[in-house]
């Protein structure tokens, strides 16, 4: 089998912030938790991304002291944690050399938010040549991540962002998977 690491994006503290709208995927963290244990109970790569805005007004922004993983999914000594301050874990990070230099073929990956860091870091991956499988029900997405101004405005919900991220990645980028799917196979 194709040697495949976890990549866990940006779960942490700060998205528990008023600051960016409701949510969909309440379970996300607990999910990724759960990737995250099957992965280290085969003891298989895992990579840990956090977020450090360099955007003022952002909970991600480390002033703040909010940018502390989530305890389901708290790197263990040991365990890579890649800094990025884009969207992207692949820029400014030596996640690439990391991955090729252990062999790394396919990347499950998951975190927060589902159109931002985690939709730009697939698809970087998918471009670099990655396969790559994103866990849907171990994502999610905000409504602060609709910026509708361009058209006039509108509401859309958390829901609706995130499927439609999914819909654009599905297929060309990566291969949409639930949480059980993944855990059903060896990593």
């Amino acid at each position: 089998m194709t040697p495949r690491a976890l990549l866990l994006i940006d779960i942490q503290v700060a998205f528990d912030d008023r600051y960016w709208g409701a949510r969909n995927n309440p379970q996300a963290e607990e999910n990724a938790g759960r990737l995250l244990a099957h992965w280290r109970a085969a003891e298989a790569p895992v990579f840990h991304v956090r977020h450090l805005s360099v955007e003022p007004a952002s909970p991600l922004n480390p002033v703040f002291d909010r940018v502390d993983f989530k305890p389901e999914v708290t790197p263990l000594p040991g365990e890579p944690v890649l800094q990025k301050h884009v969207n992207s874990a692949f820029i400014g990070t030596n996640l690439e050399a990391r991955l090729v230099e252990a062999g790394i073929e396919r990347l499950t990956i998951c975190g927060l938010t589902t159109p931002h860091c985690v939709s730009t870091t697939a698809r970087m991956a998918a471009n670099l040549g990655f396969s790559v499988e994103l866990v849907h029900d171990a994502c999610a997405a905000f409504t602060r991540n609709a910026n509708t101004a361009w058209r006039g405005g509108g509401a859309v919900s958390a829901e609706a962002i995130h499927a439609a991220a999914l819909d654009q990645l599905n297929g060309e980028f990566a291969r949409v998977m639930g949480v059980a799917e993944v855990l059903a196979e060896r990593p």
